[in-house]
Formats: C-alpha cells, structure tokens, sequence
C-alpha cells in the first residue's frame, strides 16, 4: 500500500465525524496508525481460499412449548413497574 493510503484530512474528518478533538500531532499520530492498519490488512489477500462445507447443520434443540411466568411474577423483581410494563431510565 502507498505511504499515502491516509491522509490527515481524512483522519481530521472522521475525527470531526466522531466528535472528537484532535491537535495536529494527534492527526499525524493517527494518520501513521491508520496507513499501519491498512498495510496489515493487505495480509489478508495472501490467505488462499478454501473449500465451504456443502452444507452446515443445526446442532441447536429444537424449541419446546414449556409453560411461562405470568405478568406479575416476571415483575416482582423489577425495581420499577408501569401498567403492567418494565419502566427504565429516559434513553435520549
């Protein structure tokens, strides 16, 4: 791969894109790290391919009708309840 596989505005974009700060050491810093990876990744091209299995089979059980808690017992542990529902903290 070319030394100029990443350049330090594409590392300041996705930096940007991630919300995160970086001086101008950090982005060379980076840009060096990314090239590295991408170089170690090219190793992956070197790895022949193989023959699939024809056909993989389920070693999972197969799903049993067994009989299940009811509502206020799945409950009863819960710290907090609404109308018959788990209630948790706002996600915003």
């Amino acid at each position: 791969m070319s030394d100029n596989a990443v350049d330090g505005d594409e590392v300041a974009h996705v930096a940007d894109l991630a919300r995160i700060d970086l001086d101008e050491a950090e982005v060379e810093r980076f840009t060096e790290q990314f090239g590295e990876i991408l170089t170690a990744f090219e190793a992956l091209d070197e790895v022949p391919e193989t023959e699939r299995d024809a056909e993989l089979t389920n070693v999972m059980r197969p799903d049993e009708v067994r009989e299940c808690l009811s509502q206020e017992e799945a409950l009863q542990n819960a710290p907090e309840s609404e109308a018959g529902q788990f209630k948790g903290p706002k996600v915003s």
